[in-house]
């Protein structure tokens, strides 16, 4: 099948999914210049939905509470989901962009730095890790994905997937999500990542994302473009709060 009728198909499947959770993209711009990354926030419960993202100085980002008041438990809503140092550009849907932020300067590959955690602990659905790694200074791999989460919701089964993209193909990345759609429990993520596009411009790229995903259940977005030429970044961020 044609790369692009693929992507397409796949992205009217996401439009049509009320819940996918939170998603990671990873791909390669259509010039070929930048590597693209791109996540998203969704949330079904107030305190789940009470977030936006943030940029920080240094070009991490965090979520952040719209309202402190509201807040019932930070534990699983509020963390960095995109940090980089040197080379290593992460993102997670969690804390797990600590445990790889600490890590792999101390040698650690992704996967035996992400084989340290689970997934999340909030039964019943025990809400898959979803982890990606752009290194600019790999010569093997343009990206790699990683999926944690509980074989059937069973918590004594952890399942962990890695995958490695030697390639980015430009114009095209690699979509992974946390959840199949709505339900209760939610049912986790089934498969491997999926072909999605990606577009030269940040501001569509995030545009055209934010314009897809369920509009009841989405929360923010972010699209970060990496140049490969000097690793310079830029991030663009969505709020629904703020839009």
């Amino acid at each position: 099948m044609d790369l692009r009728i693929m992507a397409e198909e796949n992205m009217r499947k996401l439009a049509a999914n009320p819940y996918p959770g939170r998603g990671i993209i990873l791909g390669l711009s259509p010039d070929g210049r930048s590597m693209i990354q791109i996540y998203w926030l969704m949330g079904r419960s107030e305190n789940s939905r009470n977030r936006i993202l943030v940029e920080e100085a240094n070009g991490f980002v965090k979520t952040q509470a719209f309202d402190a008041q509201k807040v019932t438990d930070p534990s699983l809503i509020i963390y960095y989901p995109v940090k980089h140092f040197g080379a290593y550009h992460l993102v997670t849907n969690g804390d797990q962009t600590e445990t790889l932020y600490e890590l792999l300067p101390q040698g650690q590959s992704f996967e035996s730095a992400l084989k340290t955690r689970t997934y999340e602990p909030d039964p019943p659905n025990y809400t898959p890790r979803i982890s990606g790694l752009v290194d600019l200074g790999d010569p093997d791999y343009a990206y790699r994905l990683a999926l944690i989460k509980a074989a059937g919701n069973n918590p004594d089964c952890p399942v962990y997937a890695f995958y490695y993209y030697k390639k980015g193909i430009p114009g095209f990345g690699h979509c992974l999500h946390t959840y199949a759609g709505d339900g209760n429990p939610v049912p986790p993520f089934a498969g491997e990542p999926y072909l999605v596009k990606v577009f030269n411009d940040g501001a569509e790229n995030a545009d055209y994302y934010w314009r897809l995903l369920n509009a009841e259940n989405k929360v923010a977005l972010l699209v970060k473009t990496i140049r490969l030429e000097d690793g310079k970044a830029e991030i663009r961020i969505v709020n629904k709060h703020q839009a």
